[in-house]
């Protein structure tokens, strides 16, 4: 005989007196997920970063960049390759971490309402007597303490190979590349949350996040081939974070419209949920 039970992780202990419990809950059943995106991106950053030396600072390395197409060679970044804080843009940060943190976001944000509305179990939390803006509220801090797990790994990683692999990147740059690379993948779950509390489908949330995630980077790359197409920036949330070149640059305002938009989106979704039939 088949029976189902309410899942642990949307279902928070009944009269539990402290405090978040959801968001409690959302800790305590993603930290085996947390720890592997964590190991992820920690590969990620060992395995590019020291290899600066030999490949960003390589003149052969170089030559090979210049014997490229021009276009091509802007809108990948590789213009870039030659110092540390290009070097660490263009392969972590704008790159594989980039990728890293966008899927674990979307992930993230499908989750948080969607997946749980899907299975039919989001009607079990909120017959706990939780409001639904309570719900959404702290499912996505949670998503925020992950996301800041993982960035502040990340940002001491890069701390810490600043000196041996010689990118001599600025302590405010490697804040603020922290700051850019949190900014991404925060907006990239607030949508997918936004899908989810709208529409109640994990399809719709990840395609939707995924949609901007991949727009917002191509509409970054061809805004690099060319002065005439540099307006296209102004549309990309991957420019918004990355466009200032914040490792070499340090702090710019317009790295602030992400947080922005994401609280725009949160705010969005809980006007949203609140509103729609869960269930249907």
């Amino acid at each position: 005989m088949i029976t189902t039970t309410p899942s642990r992780a949307t279902t928070p202990a009944i009269g539990d007196a402290r405090p978040l419990p959801l968001l409690r809950r959302s800790l305590a059943d993603g930290w085996r997920a947390l720890i592997g995106w964590s190991l992820g991106l920690s590969a990620a950053t060992l395995l590019y970063l020291p290899l600066f030396s030999n490949i960003g600072g390589n003149e052969a390395y170089q030559d090979v960049i210049a014997s490229l197409p021009t276009e091509l060679v802007a809108a990948l970044g590789f213009d870039q390759l030659t110092t540390g804080a290009g070097y660490a843009q263009s392969t972590l940060y704008g790159l594989l971490g980039f990728a890293l943190v966008t899927i674990a976001s979307i992930g993230w944000g499908a989750a948080a309402i969607a997946h749980d509305d899907e299975q039919g179990t989001l009607e079990l939390v909120l017959a706990h007597g939780v409001s639904r803006t309570r719900v959404l509220l702290e499912r996505f801090a949670a998503i925020v303490i992950k996301l800041l797990v993982v960035v502040v790994i990340v940002t001491i990683l890069v701390l810490a190979l600043n000196g041996p692999a010689r990118l001599n990147i600025s302590f405010e740059g490697i804040m603020a590349g922290g700051v850019a690379l949190f900014s991404s993948g925060l907006l990239t779950a607030a949508v997918a949350i936004l899908a989810g509390a709208v529409v109640g489908r994990s399809t719709v949330a990840v395609g939707a996040a995924s949609g901007v995630a991949v727009v917002g980077y191509a509409l970054n790359a061809v805004g690099n081939l060319s002065e005439q197409s540099q307006w296209l920036h102004a549309l990309s949330p991957y420019n918004w974070a990355y466009g200032s070149s914040p490792l070499a640059n340090g702090f710019d305002l317009i790295m602030a419209l992400p947080y922005v938009v994401t609280a725009a989106a949160i705010g969005l979704s809980v006007i949203a949920f609140n509103r729609r039939d869960v269930g249907v």
